[in-house]
């Protein structure tokens, strides 16, 4: 084990220049492009926190909504707004900054809060898979099964193994030496830059972080891959239309943000990057990373009928307290 430490320690750092900040290029463009991506990202971080904080908000209010499954949705809504504002309100900062830099310890923050949020998030999209192959493929035993307090316990442990598998290689990153360029072109600190710019190799390093992830959307993925399949051969058994319908509109807004998340977080971590273009590489992070968590409160709401109807009485009520 001693050669894993010696190569992640900082080498000779009297004799070389220490990097102490880093460049965010962001996004290309004259300053009216800049102000128009200004806008649009501040649009859609407001559109983001007002959808998911109103489908919160639902939840709590709404005694209709205290079931395992809108339990489950508030949680996942209230981890989308802490996710987008891993990047977002940095990325706003960066694109009217004219020196475009980040600090160090700024930018190992971000890199570490943005991958704990994703983790989280693919074990959040996991469980919400179990809840609706439990209702649907088990309905006799849900209640029984997926009880409150069995309900916080998944909920912790999203949180818990989201935030506690990747201090120790984020640490062991931040102690890799920065000593050239310190240019990343990207609009966040993400791992391959930041390997790039290392002026010391650490493959080991760099194969336990790829390894951790792959294993987490792997794993994760399939799960849901599994509890899927056996969701729909069970749902196509079930005799009346109006039964299969119900079923498919509970799913399939869950499916289609577990397709549109994982498809793109796959091309970026787990499919080699070598041939994908910068700005094709910072556009799907862009749709894992801030659009995902837009497009989550209109396919939840549009999809369900009871979130419609309480998302509804928010919005009637607040008029309401307006008018009075």
């Amino acid at each position: 084990m001693s050669f894993f430490f010696v190569d992640l320690r900082p080498m000779n750092r009297s004799a070389t220049h220490i990097t102490t900040e880093f460049i965010l290029l962001g996004f290309p463009g004259c300053w009216k492009i800049q102000i128009f991506l200004f806008s649009l990202f501040l649009v859609i971080y407001v559109l983001t926190l007002l959808g998911n904080g109103a489908i919160i908000y639902a939840v709590r209010c709404n005694p209709r909504l205290h079931t395992p499954m809108y339990f489950l949705l508030g949680n996942f809504a209230f981890l989308e707004i802490w996710y987008v504002s891993s990047t977002v309100p940095n990325m706003l900062a960066n694109i009217l900054s004219k020196t475009k830099a980040i600090s160090f310890s700024g930018c190992f923050l971000q890199f570490y809060f943005f991958f704990s949020l994703g983790t989280t998030e693919c074990l959040f999209l996991a469980v919400m898979a179990y809840d609706r192959y439990l209702a649907i493929c088990h309905p006799l035993q849900y209640t029984a099964i997926m009880t409150g307090r069995f309900c916080g316990k998944l909920v912790s442990f999203c949180w818990l193994i989201g935030f506690l598998g990747y201090p120790i290689p984020i640490f062991f990153i931040s102690q890799l030496p920065f000593c050239g360029p310190n240019i990343i072109d990207h609009f966040l600190c993400d791992i391959d830059p930041l390997m790039a710019l290392s002026c010391a190799p650490a493959p080991i390093t760099e194969c336990i972080f790829y390894t951790q992830s792959s294993l987490v959307l792997f794993f994760t993925s399939m799960y849901i891959l599994r509890s899927y399949i056996l969701l729909l051969t069970a749902v196509f058994q079930v005799p009346s239309a109006a039964g299969r319908r119900k079923a498919f509109s509970t799913c399939g807004s869950h499916l289609v943000v577990v397709s549109l998340f994982y498809g793109t977080v796959m091309v970026m971590y787990v499919s080699p990057t070598y041939g994908i273009s910068t700005l094709l590489q910072k556009i799907l992070t862009l749709v894992y990373s801030v659009m995902t968590p837009l497009f989550n409160p209109l396919i939840y709401s549009l999809r369900n009928k009871d979130m419609k109807l309480a998302l509804r009485n928010v919005l009637f009520g607040m008029r309401i307290r307006q008018n009075l």
